[in-house]
C-alpha cells in the first residue's frame, strides 16, 4: 500500500523511558544526522516522515504497557500505508525480543540497547566511532543530560536493569570532558549526570571512585550535588564564587546555597536510609539517592 507521508526518507525517533533512553535517542539522531540522514525527534503526525524508531521502556508495568501501546500504534500505521517502516529498540526489545517478534509482527526489525550500530546500519547509516559527543539534543537550551556510565554490576532480585542494559561500564574521564566542552560551546549552562550507578562511577576504569570535577576544572565546570539527590554540573564563565552565585541565580533561577542545600538534604535522606533501612547494603541506598529524576510514570 502506497505510503500518504510527504516526507519521505525521514527518520522520526520517538523516545520513551527515562533521561538515559533520552540521552540514547540524542545519540542515535547525531549519528544518523552526520551520515546525512534527515531525522526528527517525535515530530508532530502531518511532519513525521516513512520511518519510525521507537526507543522503549521495559522497566516498570506501566512503561512498558506505554512501550506495547506505541508499538502498536504505529504498526497499524504501517499497516494503513502511512508510514514504510518501524523500527523498535531500547529496554523493552532487549528484554523481550523473542516474544515482541513473535506477537507484533508488523515491525520490521526489533534492536536491543547495544545495538546501535546494526540499528545504523539497518537505517543505511554508518557508526562513526569518532562522533565522540556529538548529539543531537532535544533539551531545553539550557541544560543537557550528559551520562558518565552504562549498565549495573548489582545482583539485586528485584531490579532487571542488568538483564536489559548489561554490566557497568563507565565512559572514559576525557571523553565526558570533550563532549561537556561540546555542550557548553552550544550555550548548555546545566549538565545532568545520569547512569544507573553513578556511585560506581571509575571502579571499573581506574579502581577508585574519581570524582569528575578534578578533571573538568579546565572547562570552567562547576559541579554541585554529586552526592544530593540532583547530580548537576553548571558550565561557569570565570567568576569567583560571588560572581558564580550571581551568575547561577541570573540565568538559572537560583542559587548556588539553593543547590548546595538539596545536596545537604540529599545527604540527610541517604544517611537516614542507611541507618534504618539498608544499615547493611550502603550501596543499596547510594544508588537510589543518586538516580536523577526521570518522567512522571516512566523509567527505563
Amino acid at each position: 500500500m502506497r505510503t500518504r507521508s510527504s516526507k519521505k526518507n525521514s527518520i522520526n525517533v520517538v523516545t520513551l523511558g527515562c533521561s538515559k533512553n533520552i540521552y540514547d535517542s540524542e545519540v542515535l539522531m547525531g549519528q544518523l544526522k552526520a551520515n546525512g540522514k534527515e531525522v526528527t525527534h517525535e515530530a508532530p503526525e502531518e511532519e513525521e516522515g516513512n520511518i519510525v524508531v521507537i526507543n522503549t521502556c521495559g522497566f516498570i508495568d506501566n512503561a512498558k504497557q506505554e512501550s506495547i501501546d506505541t508499538i502498536l500504534h504505529y504498526a497499524d500505521k504501517k499497516q494503513r500505508g502511512e508510514v514504510d517502516h518501524v523500527y523498535v529498540t531500547g529496554c523493552l526489545s532487549e528484554r523481550y525480543k523473542p516474544d515482541l517478534e513473535a506477537e507484533i509482527t508488523d515491525v520490521d526489525a526489533y534492536f536491543g540497547t547495544r545495538d546501535m550500530p546494526l540499528l545504523l546500519k539497518t537505517l543505511g547509516a554508518d557508526y562513526k566511532h569518532e562522533l565522540v559527543g556529538e548529539r543531537m539534543t532535544t533539551t531545553p537550551k539550557h541544560f543537557a543530560y550528559l551520562k558518565i556510565a552504562e549498565g549495573c554490576d548489582r545482583p539485586c532480585s528485584f531490579c532487571a536493569i542488568p538483564l536489559m542494559r548489561g554490566g557497568h561500564k563507565s565512559t572514559p574521564i576525557e571523553n565526558l570532558v570533550i563532549e561537556a566542552e561540546k555542550l557548553a560551546a552550544k550555550g548548555v549552562k546545566e549538565l545532568i549526570l545520569i547512569a544507573q550507578d553513578l556511585t560506581y562511577y571509575g571502579l571499573d576504569l581506574y579502581k577508585e571512585r574519581r570524582q569528575v570535577r578534578k578533571d573538568l576544572n579546565g572547562l570552567r565546570l562547576l559541579l554541585l550535588a554529586t552526592w544530593g539527590v540532583y547530580p548537576i554540573a553548571f558550565l561557569l564563565p570565570q567568576l569567583g564564587i560571588d560572581g558564580a552565585d550571581s551568575f547561577v541565580g541570573r540565568q538559572l533561577g537560583y542559587s548556588i546555597a539553593d543547590v548546595l542545600a538539596k545536596c545537604l538534604f540529599g545527604l540527610l535522606i541517604y544517611k537516614i536510609a542507611r541507618e534504618k533501612s539498608f544499615a547493611d547494603d550502603e550501596s543499596f541506598a547510594a544508588a537510589e539517592i543518586h538516580e536523577a529524576p526521570s518522567s512522571a510514570g516512566k523509567s527505563a
